[in-house]
């Protein structure tokens, strides 16, 4: 007959085997590594900050991208207002010109909100003569500051948009930036990759350690995409209900350790989107 104590540790190993294997959520089940970026509730935000900030919060959502936008509040009270939303940021953004001649300011504005990350979006270009300059000059600026960065506890992200993944040598101009990203990474928006003609999950398996963290973001069936960077945002679909795999996207992202899911949604349905993703992600 097995005795007591044996059963209590069998049931004691069972427990902890299902807390390391499940996912923390916050109390309205969300998962802890999913956010958004703020930029999906601009137009909001234009309207009334407070409530947009109360708005995500009553979403369950505790992790934010953003940061590089007060929406005309001084920052302090923008930061306040975070705090009591319960809202952390994750990562804050900044841009080329900022990282070239004062990546210093990118360092304050992410130590003042308490951000890892911070995440650029785009390398100013002519939108037809994307080149291979461009993107040495930009990788230049981005190992000088980012390693600045890294040396103050800050790690520095760009955020493809798909003028990337245009042909370069045997490959894309993309596959020579990640081949010589020394001191930053990436953040993968599966909506882009995919719009530029490039397949996510080739990416991850191709860079298994360059995407430190992730734009959730589904296309609607039958999108045509460019490698312009540029498109419709009523394209931008509830995550689960598009073109892209989400599902498989998201478990391949956490098996390889990305940090954060921001959900992006820039369609004017964003109000009613979020609640929908918010429901797809949970029931992953």
């Amino acid at each position: 007959m097995l005795n007591s104590s044996y059963i209590f540790n069998l049931i004691t190993m069972f427990v902890l085997t299902m807390c390391i294997g499940a996912r923390a959520q916050t109390q309205t089940g969300v998962p802890d590594d999913v956010g958004i970026q703020l930029y999906s509730l601009r137009n909001q935000f234009k309207e009334d900050v407070p409530k947009t900030l109360e708005l995500i919060n009553s979403w369950g959502i505790t992790i934010i991208e953003g940061g590089d936008n007060t929406y005309g509040m001084p920052e302090a009270s923008f930061i306040e207002l975070l705090e009591n939303n319960n809202l952390k940021t994750a990562s804050v953004g900044t841009n080329l010109e900022e990282l070239r001649d004062n990546p210093q300011e990118t360092i304050r504005r992410a130590k003042t909100f308490g951000a890892n990350y911070a995440m650029c979006a785009w390398i100013p270009h002519d939108r037809d003569n994307f080149t291979i300059e461009d993107v040495k000059n930009t990788i230049k600026i981005f190992n000088e500051a980012g390693k600045l960065l890294n040396d103050n506890g800050v790690h520095l992200v760009y955020h493809p948009h798909g003028y990337e993944f245009r042909p370069y040598q045997n490959g894309t101009l993309f596959d020579y930036m990640a081949q010589n990203a020394i001191n930053f990474d990436f953040e993968m928006d599966v909506y882009w990759v995919v719009h530029g003609g490039e397949d996510p999950m080739a990416l991850f398996e191709k860079y298994p350690t360059k995407f430190k963290l992730m734009h959730l973001k589904d296309m609607r069936k039958g999108t045509i995409g460019n490698d312009s960077g540029q498109g419709d945002v009523e394209d931008n679909v509830v995550l689960g209900t598009g073109m892209i795999n989400i599902k498989t996207l998201v478990a391949k992202g956490r098996e390889l350790g990305v940090d954060y899911l921001f959900i992006e949604d820039e369609s004017s349905r964003v109000v009613d989107q979020v609640p929908a993703s918010l429901t797809f992600l949970k029931s992953l």
